[in-house]
């Protein structure tokens, strides 16, 4: 399930609005090119495999919620997706690329469909319908129905729980219609890859969309092992805990040999005391007061639990984003503090980008914009490899904003409308599009500050 609660994190700063959901569709000016993504290689992975096996097992035999999950459940066969309902003109495409890579890197039998008896149904409705069913969601994964419809008449039962499934067979994905092309493509690849593998998500994790912090939009070479590992032979559901245990040991060290011999990072549970503190501080709950409370708790659990990982790292990230309206000093510290974790975790680089983005919008609010350029120009192409289209318009938008307090307008004008692709895509709507124009351009002149 993709949360709506996290996605504050391209906020440029405490005061600024949250990202807004687009009423009308997109204009057609939406086709982005991204940088071909780094895919699973064999050789490839940063990881230790004792690291990546008891990844696995945590994220296969657990739920979100942290219910446990008796069994390991999967598709025993090929797997076929069908988009149905009102299908946004972006999506088609997306799909046919995340299936591509599903193949080619995950080894995964699947394919697109048109027939109404296709294993996964990827349905399009309206976000007022989804927000009934799950406040909290931006999209959301059901097993054994094909429809929204067919979820309303079943709700509650036992046919759609998780818990209760031995064999999946049927799924589907709920998605907004009226969203920005970007999350309709991100909840694509995370509610897939949850409709064919782990249904869990793990905070400490930090180069996976298995994760509930949403750094990562699409799927990262460290998910498309752990599909691949997921669909090995040896596999089957029905398993427990202690069976898969026993093999997948062997399939990581196969799959993943560079792995082998590599020392891992040491991982306790996550509490849940931590979990609810970042899910207020980072929520659309509670005033600025309470949320910046709620990001002070939980760097205090992340220090007191000893942490050094990517838990720690996000405590530091929302004690930075809730205080930089109001004390940039302490959000400059935070800052720092997170991205020096970050720095060490694979696949870091985006998180560092995200900071920098934050640190380059402080920069131009306090009249620094050659520094705000120089952060930009650092994180520009990092967030192209991560295809993400709303980071890389906002960075985009940051240094124009720089170069016009330098004088040159020229450049300016031209940077914002090498943006405009980007922000679509990302943003959705042109209304959407101009406001996180006119947010930035308040940044710049001071406007709004906490």
């Amino acid at each position: 399930m993709r949360l709506l609660s996290l996605m504050a994190v391209l906020a440029l700063s405490a005061c600024a609005p949250s990202a807004q959901v687009s009423k009308a569709r997109p204009t057609a000016a939406t086709e982005v090119s991204f940088a071909p993504l780094q895919g699973f290689a064999p050789h490839g992975s940063s990881r230790s495999n004792a690291e990546i096996a008891r990844d696995f097992l945590d994220l296969s035999f657990a739920m979100e919620s942290g219910r446990s999950l008796p069994i390991f459940t999967r598709f025993e066969g090929p797997i076929s997706i069908r988009l149905a309902g009102d299908v946004p003109p972006t999506a088609p495409r997306d799909l046919a690329v995340l299936i591509a890579r599903l193949q080619s890197e995950a080894g995964l039998p699947v394919s697109l469909a048109s027939r109404e008896d296709a294993s996964i149904t990827v349905e399009f409705v309206p976000r007022a319908a989804l927000r009934r069913m799950a406040p909290q969601a931006a999209c959301f994964v059901v097993p054994n129905v094909s429809s929204l419809a067919e979820y309303r008449s079943r709700r509650g039962s036992e046919a759609v729980d998780w818990g209760a499934v031995t064999r999946r067979t049927r799924a589907a994905i709920f998605v907004p219609a009226d969203t920005s092309p970007q999350e309709v493509r991100d909840c694509l690849h995370e509610e897939i890859a949850q409709a064919i593998g782990p249904l869990n998500d793990l905070y400490r994790l930090p180069d996976s969309v298995f994760n509930d912090d949403n750094f990562n939009s699409v799927l990262t070479a460290f998910d498309m092992l752990i599909l691949r590992i997921y669909y090995a032979p040896e596999l089957r559901s029905g398993m427990t805990r202690d069976t898969a245990a026993a093999l997948v040991p062997g399939l990581v060290a196969r799959m993943n040999p560079a792995g082998s011999g590599m020392g891992g990072q040491s991982a306790g549970p996550t509490p849940r005391d931590w979990t609810a503190a970042i899910e207020t501080a980072l929520g659309r709950k509670g005033n600025t007061a309470a949320r910046l409370r709620a990001a002070e708790r939980a760097v205090s659990i992340a220090q007191s639990e000893g942490w050094a990982d990517n838990r720690l790292a996000f405590s530091y990230f929302a004690l930075g984003r809730l205080s930089a309206g109001s004390d940039q000093t302490r959000a400059l510290g935070a800052f720092s503090a997170a991205a020096a974790i970050y720095a060490r975790q694979p696949g870091g680089e985006v998180h560092v980008a995200h900071i920098e983005m934050q640190l380059a919008a402080m920069a131009l609010g306090t009249g620094s914009p050659t520094e705000a350029i120089r952060l930009a120009d650092h994180a520009i192409p990092i967030v192209q490899r991560h295809e993400n289209a709303a980071l890389l318009a906002t960075l985009m938008l940051i240094k124009a904003e720089a170069m016009d307090k330098l004088g040159d307008s020229v450049g300016a004008a031209a940077l914002r409308l090498d943006s405009q692709p980007w922000a679509r895509y990302g943003f959705g709507s042109d209304t959407v599009v101009k406001a996180r124009m006119r947010d930035i351009a308040a940044v710049a002149s001071g406007v709004g500050k906490g």
